[in-house]
């Protein structure tokens, strides 16, 4: 479908994904001026990002699944919440604030370290401040209850918020238009993830998704891609899967943050491609 939409476009990522399409330092890969956000100082630059992606986020739309068909990028939880906290202030209606129950598992610990279990985002974890609007779009963290449709990955539209319960509605996939209800659970970090205090955290399983992590959206086809390179892309095929969420270049817009290296450009960013991973794949599907 892309090759027949954006041909040029589809040339461009097969040498992104193939590591061919590097500048004289070979870690470094130059991106067309057609796609790069052009950037000013870091507060304009970001907003006008999102501006690019999300043009009339100040209105509700008549069609609530408007903002799931669109995303931002990055790389890190950290950068999601930057962009997700600006978004949600922009949303229109009245927002509702959910704080969640952090318990260190050595009680020992509970009083002291309270405020820094509060601080962690670790991934695949909510945030310990979920704030949410009526129709704003979430993504599943949980594979809640996979044979109705809740599993880790779905994207759903908040419909009202109430203390102890959401309501939502499935906004994409087999089970699109169902209602659902979404309790608060607890939930542990990643068992690959290391922390000095082991704890759990008591929250609705959801985190807005006007941005996420560029992991989260493999797999994914959207209408418009932004991508927040605050940092580089740290692993194999990462800027290969940001730039392909979309089907053509016109819907794709890139914002690099210098400086990352020593001498900063906001042109040329990271791709990290292992051809060593590119060879097996190959022989595997001989």
């Amino acid at each position: 479908m892309r090759a027949r939409f954006d041909p040029s476009f589809t040339d461009y990522l097969l040498r992104v994904g193939d590591g061919t399409d590097q500048t004289e330092d070979d870690s470094l890969i130059h991106l067309p001026s057609s796609i790069l956000v052009s950037n000013g100082s870091q507060n304009a630059s970001l907003h006008d990002l999102i501006d690019v992606v999300y043009p009339h986020i100040h209105y509700r739309s008549e069609n609530p699944a408007l903002p799931l068909n669109r995303a931002i990028l990055t790389t890190k939880n950290h950068f999601v919440d930057e962009v997700n906290d600006i978004l949600i202030d922009k949303f229109p209606g009245t927002a509702v604030e959910y704080l969640s129950f952090d318990r260190a598992l050595n009680p020992n610990n509970q009083v002291q370290y309270e405020d820094f279990l509060n601080s962690l985002s670790p991934s695949g974890l909510p945030p310990y401040k979920l704030i949410l609007k009526p129709g704003v779009p979430v993504i599943l963290l949980r594979n809640l209850d996979p044979t109705e449709g809740l599993c880790n990955g779905t994207r759903l539209i908040c419909k009202s918020l109430s203390k102890y319960v959401i309501h939502a509605q499935i906004a994409v996939g087999d089970f699109a238009g169902k209602d659902v209800f979404i309790h608060r659970i607890p939930l542990q970090p990643p068992t690959d993830e290391q922390y000095p205090i082991p704890y759990t955290r008591t929250q609705f399983s959801i985190r807005l998704c006007f941005a996420m992590t560029i992991n989260k959206a493999q797999g994914q086809t959207l209408d418009y891609v932004g991508i927040y390179l605050k940092e580089p892309v740290f692993s194999h095929g990462q800027l290969y899967v940001a730039l392909s969420r979309a089907r053509t270049a016109s819907q794709v817009k890139v914002l690099i943050k210098p400086p990352f290296f020593d001498k900063p450009r906001t042109d040329q960013t990271k791709n990290i491609v292992f051809r060593e991973v590119l060879e097996t794949s190959r022989i595997a599907a001989k």
